[in-house]
């Protein structure tokens, strides 16, 4: 089981695509925008493929590499 990594929230949320860039899954919105494109994000355990998801503090992101991310 993939160990589950804590972000911090620094305001009311962060976008997907956003949270993408701050866990080292990409280096830039391109890059984030094509991570996106090849499906396996899941929040909430549902698939998501939308940029500009809104993610609160209790969200669950998995990434297709197995990588979980908890924000608080």
């Amino acid at each position: 089981m993939a160990k589950e990594l804590l972000f911090r929230l620094t305001s009311e949320y962060i976008t997907l695509g956003q949270l993408i860039k701050a866990s080292d899954q990409a280096g830039s919105g391109a890059e984030a925008k094509w991570v996106l494109s090849q499906g396996g994000i899941t929040v909430n355990g549902e698939p998501e493929d939308r940029r500009g998801r809104k993610l609160r503090a209790g969200d669950l992101v998995r990434f297709k590499d197995g990588k979980l991310v908890r924000l608080q």
